[in-house]
């Protein structure tokens, strides 16, 4: 797609923040690495208080980086003056949790604030602010004032000015939170056209797990760091894969997805050893395509005990009780497994508690 700036549309690279000083300074951010293109559509999400907001707000040169390089539609912000940081502003479109309207204005008149920083054809600008309002599915309320409309309206006339001015960088943060399944539909529909059809990237935090499928790429924050990017339709197939593993069936959808962004893809030839008794585990193990031998060695040989397909998993024993690996595991043939590192499982099982019951009960139920 188009890009003025022939590059990405957002590079960050080594970003860390603080909040406070002296003794009081409090890390919030810790080496973010991120680069979005020009027309993606990218979901960023995370519990509350990870940092994604801090991170949206640098992003939108609302505050001055203090470490790393940020660089937003080609513009490197670090170092960046006030009057400067503006000047960067006036190409992105913000969508806030709280809508910021001015109550004493109109509908129209909120969204026509927004063109007459860049316009100075009175007609030109009714036109266009009328349109906006229009396209947010607000026909029929563009004379009435905040007080006169819904929490869902509202956010839709904030909504309708950020997009007016057909910035090249949306960031929203939860725009989808006041409002209804019709309007949510209504306004990702048209978000996902601006990127598609203008080129316009769009970074948006949610907790709302029904706009996942919208984005090409989902980013996942915990604890002021990025744990996965991945994409969509990736996220999504591995979810629906996963979930049929006894292990997870009952993680909720967000939970999957936050253990299948950490998933890695890796391939052993038949033949080959996955893993060796007595080996210290390291990894969790889902057969995605192939067959597996479990050879255990009770002191005269290796025994065949079980034949393991796709959707089985293993490696959880060793993890679960920090032991040694208590059988090897042989490639039947080429074999396509998901592994989930030491450190990613345990944080797994830390953070959800459901997914660890689960684990636990299907490990004894199996031995």
């Amino acid at each position: 797609m188009p890009d003025e700036h022939n590059g990405k549309a957002l590079e960050i690279t080594g970003l860390s923040h603080y909040f406070g000083t002296g003794e009081l300074r409090n890390q919030i951010l810790f080496e973010i690495d991120l680069t979005i293109e020009p027309g993606e559509l990218v979901i960023m999400t995370g519990p509350s208080g990870c940092g994604k907001t801090t991170l949206l707000t640098l992003i939108g040169s609302l505050r001055h980086v203090q470490e790393g390089s940020l660089r937003v539609l080609g513009r490197e912000l670090a170092g960046l003056s006030d009057a400067k940081l503006v000047e960067v502003r006036r190409n992105i479109g913000f969508i806030f949790q709280t809508h910021n309207l001015f109550e004493s204005l109109t509908a129209l008149q909120n969204v026509r604030m927004a063109l007459e920083l860049k316009d100075a054809n009175p007609a030109r600008i009714h036109k266009r602010a009328e349109e906006a309002l229009i396209d947010v599915g607000l026909k029929e309320r563009v004379g009435y004032k905040p007080k006169g409309l819904s929490g869902g309206q509202r956010q839709r006339v904030a909504i309708a000015r950020a997009l007016v001015n057909k910035p090249k960088l949306i960031l929203a943060d939860e725009p989808t939170a006041a409002l209804d399944a019709n309007s949510t539909e209504l306004v990702m529909d048209l978000m996902k056209q601006r990127a598609k059809q203008e080129g316009t990237t769009i970074l948006i935090v949610t907790h709302d797990i029904k706009i996942l499928s919208l984005a090409d790429r989902i980013v996942s924050m915990a604890d002021g760091r990025i744990k996965s990017n991945t994409l969509t339709t990736e996220t999504i197939r591995v979810c629906m894969f996963i979930s049929k593993c006894p292990a997870f069936a009952s993680l909720k959808p967000e939970e999957l997805a936050n253990v299948a962004g950490k998933l890695v893809l890796e391939r052993f030839a038949a033949g080959s050893t996955v893993i060796r008794q007595g080996d210290e585990g390291d990894k969790f193990y889902i057969i995605n395509q192939g067959t597996v031998d479990v050879l255990r060695d009770a002191g005269s040989g290796n025994r065949k005990i079980a034949t393991m397909q796709e959707g089985d998993f293993f490696g959880e024993i060793a993890l679960l009780e920090d032991k040694p690996r208590n059988a090897t595991i042989v490639a039947v043939d080429d074999l396509e497994v998901y592994t989930l590192d030491k450190k990613s499982f345990r944080d797994a099982i830390d953070s959800t508690a459901s997914f660890k019951e689960q684990l636990l009960k299907v490990f004894y139920q199996r031995r």
